[in-house]
């Protein structure tokens, strides 16, 4: 234990354990006072700025199978707690097999953020606005947790329960994420709207992924997420189920963006305001359809 004082962050204990089951075991027994570290991008900022005043930063970087970043033609990706978002756009499988979690990953800040930045991280801080979190939805992600019970696997459609919120429990560290094999020939797009093009947070975040099924009338299966429209991630359910039973057309991918734009629920904030953002969606949800549905006909 090594305590560290910086002049523009509160003084906190630093605790680096051998194993999974030492680091689970302490931030349970302290789980008011405690908080596991990987990158610190957005933790750093909290502390900072007084959201957070952390007695022990429990890193886990180093810990069983957090650094791993592993393709399995058989069973998918895995992408440890600890990889950066730099290392997993330079990597081939991702770059070749996942080339939309590489976007995605591309569009967080820049990129000496990106060397600290994780997409655990991301995910674990459960901000709507998220760039990763579309993405890692649309593509089926699930989390390898370690907790104090030992190892589970939670799917991440179920991961996200409100602003900053997960279904974390004390002693709980996400360990992994994993997606399983991409469908044969889908194509996908994440769009976002900023104040400037690097380092903002999104406004409005738009995630498509497109799967050919020449048995659906539309020929092929979307998925479209929304980031920054509602308290966690939003799933446009009634524009996918609507574009299942369509053939494609101009017409059918505007009905289905507004579709989209009238399941959000945004509010006004100091980036934008509440009609702006469906203004936005409509729109950015729109354009990434025609986008995936040309990339699925090429």
């Amino acid at each position: 234990m090594v305590t560290i004082t910086h002049p523009s962050l509160p003084a906190f204990e630093y605790i680096q354990p051998k194993t999974l089951a030492e680091a689970s075991r302490f931030l349970s027994e302290h789980a008011d006072e405690a908080r596991p570290f990987l990158g610190g991008t957005d933790l750093f900022v909290r502390m900072r700025d007084g959201v957070l005043s952390p007695r022990f930063l429990v890193d886990v970087k180093n810990l069983d199978g957090t650094n791993e970043l592993r393709f399995d033609p058989q069973t998918g990706l895995t992408i440890g707690a600890a990889v950066s978002m730099n290392r997993v756009i330079a990597s081939p499988d991702v770059q070749g097999i996942y080339p939309l979690l590489a976007e995605a990953c591309r569009s967080v800040a820049g990129y000496q953020l990106r060397t600290r930045a994780t997409i655990v991280g991301n995910l674990c801080n459960a901000s709507p606005a998220g760039d990763t979190l579309g993405a890692c939805l649309a593509l089926d992600g699930f989390l390898h947790i370690h907790g104090t019970a030992g190892p589970r696997r939670e799917m991440l459609s179920d991961f996200f329960v409100g602003p900053g919120k997960t279904t974390l429990k004390p002693g709980d560290i996400v360990t992994a994420v994993g997606f399983p094999l991409p469908p044969r020939g889908c194509a996908g797009v994440y769009l976002k709207l900023g104040r400037n093009r690097l380092s903002d947070l999104s406004i409005v975040g738009v995630t498509v992924l497109g799967s050919p099924d020449p048995g659906l009338p539309s020929g092929a299966h979307f998925r479209i997420v929304l980031a920054s429209v509602a308290p966690v991630p939003l799933v446009a359910v009634e524009a996918e189920t609507y574009l299942l039973g369509q053939p494609i057309t101009p017409e059918t991918l505007h009905r289905a963006a507004h579709l989209a734009s009238e399941a959000t629920k945004p509010i006004d904030d100091i980036r934008s305001s509440a009609r702006y953002r469906k203004l936005m969606v409509a729109s950015l949800t729109e354009k990434a359809l025609t986008a995936v549905w040309k990339k699925i006909l090429q």
